[in-house]
């Protein structure tokens, strides 16, 4: 590469949990810059969170923080020319990746959800990819199942 890579921001922890983690999270839901809403979204949803799921005994954080491992994907496709035609090839996913790619699919899946509150979306969301199902936890299946149909073409990889 030419340039140089721009170098990672180091993220503060949050004010209830403690956790860069949450910081991540908080900061991809937030839109027009409006990182307080966006905090009391995300506490509000783990209190939801935890009225929900009493009998589980843990935390809320461990909840979502186990939601998020399954609906992260290890592969994925992606578009290579080679000749004149275009193969979808499977490649591993970077960690950093797979944190950010989970992440989002689960805004993005709360947000389509319906309900009342962001909030409410959010914990709904984050219960069901807990217990494996839900919007985000298909787009990973998805997305593996289109890895694996297109596993003949892994040697395209560069």
């Amino acid at each position: 590469m030419r340039k140089t890579k721009p170098k990672k921001r180091i993220l503060l922890p949050d004010p209830r949990y403690k956790d860069v983690f949450v910081t991540q999270f908080v900061n991809n839901m937030m839109l027009d810059g409006k990182k307080s809403k966006s905090y009391d979204i995300f506490y509000e949803a783990m209190d939801l969170i935890e009225a929900r799921v009493k009998e589980e005994g843990k935390t809320p954080l461990d909840i979502f923080k186990q939601a998020l491992d399954n609906i992260t994907p290890q592969v994925e496709v992606k578009s290579r020319r080679v000749g004149g035609a275009t193969f979808q090839v499977p490649m591993e996913v970077r960690n950093e990746r797979k944190v950010s790619m989970s992440m989002k699919n689960m805004i993005l899946f709360a947000r389509k959800r319906p309900g009342k509150s962001m909030s409410e979306k959010l914990a709904s969301e984050a219960i069901a990819a807990y217990n494996n199902e839900g919007g985000a936890y298909k787009k990973k299946e998805d997305t593996h199942r289109m890895a694996e149909a297109n596993k003949a073409f892994a040697h395209f990889r560069f």
